[in-house]
């Protein structure tokens, strides 16, 4: 099972559109949004890739609130399962307990990665390229034994993209 993880995309439709699509050519099965949507275009292009997605609001995300019933939009931190993995998300990173599989977030805009107590915990870093000039966004590969972090990150004005990779045991 594949999932691209996201977050702080903000203004910056294009970027997103651009992270989405390459997350969804390595083979994305979901979509997960960590907050700071903060554009109607975003989460509609989200939606209509057809992949099951979820998101959570953001603390710029006021506006988004008269969208919540045309989404799969929820307050933070919410708690879902795909599979036999159990999830939770949120955009600040306040409830970072292990409580779950899988601790998504987001908000610091810092791409991060660490496994405690079995839990892995997880923030993509920023789509939006506002605090460095790399738009950032996560492939999570959760096989039958570990999980398979691939982080990607693109350069602004070179538009060149680099992979790191990182393995946890499940």
């Amino acid at each position: 099972m594949k999932l691209a993880i996201i977050s702080d995309t903000h203004r910056k439709f294009p970027l997103a559109k651009e992270m989405i699509d390459l997350l969804c050519q390595e083979g994305a099965e979901y979509i997960i949004h960590a907050g700071d949507i903060c554009e109607y275009d975003t989460i509609e292009y989200i939606k209509n890739t057809n992949l099951p997605y979820v998101a959570v609001y953001g603390n710029n995300d006021a506006a988004m609130v008269q969208y919540h019933n045309d989404f799969n939009l929820h307050k933070e931190p919410y708690y879902f399962k795909i599979k036999d993995i159990k999830f939770k998300l949120m955009h600040l990173p306040y409830y970072l307990t292990p409580d779950s599989d899988v601790v998504i977030f987001g908000h610091t805009h810092t791409f991060y990665v660490e496994q405690k107590n079995n839990t892995l915990f997880l923030n993509p870093g920023e789509i939006c390229a506002r605090e460095k000039p790399l738009s950032e966004g996560v492939l999570l590969e959760v096989t039958p034994s570990e999980f398979v972090v691939k982080y990607f990150a693109k350069e602004i004005q070179t538009g060149k993209i680099s992979i790191k990779e990182y393995r946890f045991e499940r």
